[in-house]
């Protein structure tokens, strides 16, 4: 399964959203500047997610977009959905073999289930852990 730009840049937007979270409203054009997107491609990501209840908008001066819940409660898997429809690695046919129609569905609920466990809040406070922490050395 290859995610496209519409769920990269719409995970983006709710991750910048989540980093603001409690803090009020953000607007898309400094999601935009900040991340050297498109303010008029973030525009159109960002109608189905409101569509969707997973943000919210705020109109005025200071306006922009807030998220709808906690960032502990909205994962990875919700936005995919949302932008890029459900996930599948394959479209199932009747004449595909039991053994391959097993196989497509373990990779699909495999998929899934990352998507579905990582929340943003995890992917603003991800920490990668270096290389040098994975080894031990003995002299």
């Amino acid at each position: 399964m290859k995610i496209s730009t519409k769920g990269r840049y719409g995970l983006t937007i709710m991750m910048e959203l989540a980093a603001k979270f409690g803090e009020g409203p953000t607007s898309l054009k400094s999601i935009a500047e900040k991340n050297q997107l498109s303010e008029h491609y973030l525009e159109q990501l960002i109608a189905p997610l409101r569509n969707a209840g997973l943000v919210k908008s705020i109109r005025g001066a200071y306006g922009g977009y807030i998220l709808s819940r906690d960032p502990a409660s909205i994962t990875a898997g919700d936005v995919i959905r949302v932008l890029e429809g459900p996930i599948s690695p394959v479209d199932f046919t009747e004449e595909d073999d039991p053994a391959k129609r097993d196989l497509w569905l373990r990779i699909r609920d495999s998929i899934a289930e990352v998507l579905d466990s990582t929340t943003l809040d995890y992917l603003i406070n991800f920490h990668e852990q270096s290389a040098a922490d994975n080894y031990m050395f003995y002299i």
